[in-house]
């Protein structure tokens, strides 16, 4: 399967390209990813749901997002870390 089309059948996702649904913009919030077509960043939607946000609150609140917009948030910090490289601390 194609790096960012993982299934991520444990959080409720079908098969999910994050690229459809974030974007990376320089003219937009310093070009942070966040969500097409909004100023709504993915590291905002993950700091709600570190906080405890249910996906339906985040849902009410931001009424112009849509599930698979959280479920791509959480696509694209997946294959971020991912991908992140490790070094551990020398004692």
């Amino acid at each position: 399967m194609a790096r960012g089309t993982q299934r991520h059948s444990h959080l409720g996702a079908r098969d999910m390209d994050w690229r459809d649904r974030i974007v990376l913009d320089p003219a937009v919030l310093a070009g942070k990813p966040v969500i097409k077509g909004t100023r709504i960043s993915v590291e905002l939607v993950i700091d709600l749901l570190a906080q405890g946000w249910s996906r339906e609150q985040i849902l009410e609140e931001y009424d112009h997002l849509s599930l698979d917009d959280i479920l791509a948030c959480l696509t694209y910090a997946s294959d971020v870390l991912q991908s992140e490289v490790v070094h551990p601390p020398e004692p």
